[in-house]
């Protein structure tokens, strides 16, 4: 790829939400490709703190329906229209691809930096995606903070829920957005 190409990827990259994602998904050889594409972020000691989990078929809608009820546990007096809407978040895109952080005590390389390195990946995945002809939308919301989720998903005790990878076929095209300035976003330090 020339430099032009690959700047000009960059420029033209934008998330795809996962209710605009459909199938196909990317094949098995193409989930690789995009998982060697984003292993290939920054790793201060070569720990690599994260791995990924993959759900796709009815995995998708178990764990909807575990949301839902773990939704109701944590807020008891939620509208139905909540409930459902948890239920459904996994159930638009073909594929999610889980990254999950693996922090691990090293004195040189901080926690922090671990969870950057992990969030390196989400960002890496999202391009892959898209360079490979799919959509893909990088979400969170309170399901990657809870511990019941995590347990129920099979996490360690050292492990945290980065993103969810959304990935799928666009249904339509996505409008570009406004972007920031990057010239407003730049000053220099003067000591």
């Amino acid at each position: 790829m020339s430099d032009s190409c690959f700047m000009q990827a960059l420029g033209q990259r934008r998330s795809v939400p996962s209710l605009q994602l459909g199938e196909p998904a990317p094949d098995d050889a193409t989930v690789l490709a995009m998982l060697a594409a984003a292993v290939r972020v920054p790793d201060h000691g070569k720990l690599v703190p994260f791995r990924f989990l993959r759900l796709r078929g009815d995995a998708r809608h178990a764990l909807g329906e575990y949301l839902a009820r773990r939704s109701r546990e944590r807020t008891p007096d939620a509208p139905p229209a909540a409930i459902e809407k948890d239920r459904q978040r996994f159930s638009h895109a073909p594929l999610i691809l889980t990254v999950i952080a693996r922090l691990q005590d090293n004195p040189k390389v901080p926690e922090q930096e671990q969870l950057l390195t992990a969030g390196c990946v989400c960002f890496a995945l999202l391009q892959a995606a898209q360079g490979f002809g799919f959509g893909a939308q990088w979400l969170t919301a309170w399901m990657a903070y809870d511990e019941g989720v995590a347990r129920h998903l099979g996490l360690a005790g050292n492990e945290r829920i980065v993103g969810f990878i959304h990935v799928g076929t666009p249904k339509l095209q996505v409008p570009e957005r406004e972007r920031p300035d990057p010239a407003g976003l730049l000053e220099d330090w003067r000591p």
